[in-house]
């Protein structure tokens, strides 16, 4: 099969196109951003990329066309249509499908399909959940939304009969408005957590609350919900009807919990220690996915002990609290290094989680200092600026880019004070950072995005390597 991927360098659709090529198809794309690092990943896995969606890829004639949720049938100013190349398909009566249909009728069907959503630790969770499984000899497949350490890629085939995936609730595609994680039919389905996000396609809570629970509907009597015992959304999620068994994690009385610190902790399953993880994570936040992953790798037979000794070898995810850079600052030779950290933390409580897990690790006399951009749709729409003062609580400077913003961020950040700098370009940030810096800082950026190589112009500014 010959299929054509529009949106091709996007995580998820990248992921597709390597599973598609692993499966034996001839795999071609396109998209408006074809470069480095994913276009290298793909073209090294033969794969054709075209720059741009010019209807002329008409021609190229595949068995269908597989259309990422980045296209549209928007029009540019002058009135002609931004994705030419999707009005060729719909004028010709082409065969086309969306990513996650095509993934749950050529890779998902059959599999055990072990599904994690949640507004929070989506792409963590499911690279433990896919560790803890590789290391009880499962061979699973998988799909995530970042390239796990412990694997090197994003997404494999696998040959054992589970598949795990990182269940997104954005829509599927401008002609199909459910959830992404409607289409992937789990045996196994975690509900890791559930606030309002994504609020250029949900109006409130209570509808993304409604996608859930379309996923909970699809989950087999035979199967198993994994649920976070500490969100109200949740509880209400499971109270419109779940026709499958019920594990809860996190709270103390729920069927699995742990005692101890995020880094070394007992896991409890219902009243009886079963296992230990010690491992190099931070968070409260971490030590829940886990228990979350441990759940359900139950299901498929994997013994908490066994899981948690698993965990002990888990080495996250890129983006996920990476250190980047330690540098001694040629001002201070005789100082504490300063760490550089890239995170993907993108939501006013991730960024809350992930800086309260640095606090607990680095204790209260290290200064931490946050350098974020509010970059996703919900952000940039200002619906959660007035959350951005709590998120940053465990930061003792914040540095902002406000660059492309239709809202005012030095205004919404200021009741921090001084403690508070808001640039609008990412070279005059990154200059504010560093001309800031002090010995043992521990600095951490934080974008859903390529935050404009701030963390290499950084280490440049800090005495470190320059930028490649």
């Amino acid at each position: 099969m010959h299929i054509h991927i529009l949106g091709i360098c996007g995580t998820f659709m990248g992921g597709l196109a390597a599973l598609a090529r692993e499966a034996g198809h001839r795999v071609t794309g396109c998209d408006a951003g074809v470069y480095p690092p994913m276009s290298d990943q793909l073209r090294a896995l033969g794969i054709d990329l075209i720059e741009g969606f010019a209807a002329d890829q008409l021609a190229l004639q595949p068995d269908v066309f597989v259309v990422g949720n980045v296209v549209s049938r928007a029009r540019l100013p002058d009135g002609s249509p931004k994705f030419p190349l999707m009005e060729a398909i719909l004028d010709a009566g082409a065969r086309y499908t969306s990513g996650p249909q095509w993934l749950a009728e050529n890779v998902l069907f059959q599999r055990h399909v072990l599904a994690v959503a949640g507004t929070h630790g989506k792409t963590t969770t499911t690279a433990m959940l896919a560790w803890i499984l590789e290391s009880a000899g499962q061979q699973p497949g998988f799909l995530i939304g970042g390239v796990p350490l412990n694997f090197g890629v994003s997404a494999r085939l696998g040959s054992g009969a589970a598949f795990v995936i990182e269940a997104d609730e954005y829509d599927t595609a401008f002609f199909d408005k459910r959830s992404k994680f409607v289409h992937y039919r789990p045996r196994t389905a975690v509900l890791n957590n559930l606030e309002f996000d994504h609020a250029d396609i949900f109006d409130d809570l209570s509808a993304i609350e409604r996608q859930f629970h379309h996923l909970v509907r699809t989950v087999p009597s035979s199967g198993r919900v994994v649920v976070n015992g500490m969100e109200e959304s949740l509880s209400r999620v499971l109270h419109a009807g779940c026709w499958s068994e019920v594990r809860s994690f996190g709270a103390a009385d729920s069927d699995f919990s742990a005692q101890g610190e995020p880094q070394d902790f007992a896991v409890v399953q219902r009243g009886q220690p079963g296992g230990r993880v010690r491992w190099e994570l931070s968070g409260l936040h971490n030590q829940r996915n886990a228990l979350a992953a441990i759940a359900a790798a139950e299901h498929l037979g994997v013994g908490v002990a066994q899981a948690a000794e698993a965990l002990g070898s888990f080495q996250n995810v890129k983006r996920r609290m990476e250190v980047r850079a330690r540098i001694v600052l040629p001002s201070a030779p005789q100082g504490s290094p300063v760490s550089v950290y890239d995170d993907f933390a993108h939501h006013p409580t991730a960024i809350r989680t992930t800086l309260d897990g640095l606090r607990r690790s680095v204790g209260v006399h290290a200064r931490i200092v946050a350098v974020f951009e509010p970059r996703s749709n919900t952000m940039k729409l200002g619906a959660m600026k007035a959350q951005l003062p709590w998120s940053l609580e465990a930061a003792d400077m914040a540095f902002c880019h406000s660059g492309g913003l239709g809202w005012d961020a030095q205004a919404a950040l200021a009741e921090m004070g001084e403690r508070a700098v808001v640039c609008d370009t990412v070279e005059a940030l990154a200059r504010q950072v560093a001309a800031q810096s002090l010995p043992g800082d521990h600095i951490v950026c934080m974008s859903n995005g390529g935050f404009g190589g701030i963390h290499a112009r950084l280490i440049a500014l800090l005495g470190g390597a320059p930028p490649a």
